[in-house]
């Protein structure tokens, strides 16, 4: 046993001689982002700082592999971290627990998880299939897109820890609050039939798995943080685009006037027109943070950013091939007005 450890340990070192290197790396090259996006913005290119296109560049070039290194960063880790969780497990404590309990179980569990709308609809048919109960399914499906742990980074570091955390609590008391809605209105026959008819797929046998190196462990977060960046970097190139042409061009009175605090119907007006909308919390916080800059209220952004992630069209469309569109219907429903009542708090406390 002890030379099986040591051998182990032996073949591990080069895994954390590489990934330490990486780290550094990572360190080095986010610190130094601003200077670098100034001196090729102002200083090679020789822009004017404060003219439109400068100020728009500069926020791409800047915001680009700030986003990118911030999104590798934390699915690296974030999946680290779940190689020691047994998922199988947390579905069957999470069963146990039943209505209430486990739906604060299972937004806390969508939070942690790096998934964008469409990636939580399989895992949302696992629970379905497994037994447990629709709502606080529910919970999980509408928790994971608007909560995940890359956008809680990014909020952090673009508005400061007070906006994360309103933000982290009200994705997570959202989909509790939807969630404990959803179970109540007994909508289990609105699903399609043929889901509670396979089997859910077994994740471990009755033989323990042997416990991973961390050569695999960290394998396994490199595979994850490649599949995940590579889905979402056109979103994020995409958005932060957007975000760059508001940043520079768009006029403050513009926005300030749709989204503003004094519109009082601007809240919904942004669910609305989230909802046709498709891309992640990291592809979509560009644009908000854009246009809190031209003078939206944090609110009615935030509202928008919600519905983007949670609500879009594409979702639907993969929803549609297990739940009847009656039962489409009233989810969009529900989280449409628990998105809209977070963002008039939001408007009223910050």
């Amino acid at each position: 046993m002890h030379l099986s450890r040591f051998m182990t340990v032996h073949e591990d070192r080069p895994a954390f001689v590489i990934v330490g290197i990486l780290a550094v790396v990572w360190v080095v090259v986010y610190n130094n982002l601003q200077p670098i996006a100034d001196w090729l913005t102002y200083s090679l290119l020789g822009l004017n700082p404060d003219s439109p296109i400068g100020e728009a560049l500069n926020f791409f070039v800047y915001d680009v592999p700030k986003l990118l290194l911030l999104l590798s960063g934390m699915i690296f880790f974030i999946t680290l971290l779940q190689t020691f969780i047994d998922t199988e497990k947390v579905r069957a404590l999470v069963e146990r627990r039943g209505e209430g309990i486990g739906n604060v179980m299972a937004s806390l569990f969508g939070a942690i998880t790096p998934f964008c709308s469409c990636s939580s609809v399989p895992l949302f048919i696992g629970f379905v299939q497994a037994g447990i109960p629709l709502g606080i399914t529910f919970s999980f499906l509408i928790t994971s897109p608007i909560m995940n742990e890359v956008a809680f980074v990014m909020l952090l570091g673009l508005f400061g820890w007070e906006v994360a955390l309103l933000y982290l609590a009200s994705g997570i008391i959202i989909g509790v609050i939807a969630g404990l809605v959803l179970g109540r209105l007994k909508l289990e026959r609105y699903v399609e039939p043929f889901v509670y008819q396979i089997r859910a797929k077994r994740v471990q046998t009755g033989v323990e798995a042997d416990k991973p190196t961390w050569a695999e462990r960290f394998g396994q977060a490199a595979d994850s943080t490649r599949e995940v960046v590579g889905k979402v970097w056109l979103f994020v190139i995409i958005g932060i685009g957007i975000g760059a042409f508001i940043h520079g061009f768009v006029p403050e009175d513009a926005l300030t006037g749709i989204m503003g605090e004094d519109a009082w119907w601007s809240v919904p007006a942004a669910v609305l027109l989230g909802i046709p909308l498709y891309s992640n919390a990291a592809g979509v916080i560009p644009i908000i943070n854009a246009l809190l800059g031209k003078g939206a209220a944090l609110g009615t952004a935030l509202a928008f950013m919600m519905a983007v992630v949670a609500l879009s069209l594409p979702e639907m469309i993969i929803l549609r091939k297990v739940l009847k569109p009656r039962l489409i219907a009233i989810f969009v429903a529900v989280v449409a007005a628990s998105i809209i009542a977070t963002g008039f708090l939001f408007n009223l406390v910050v």
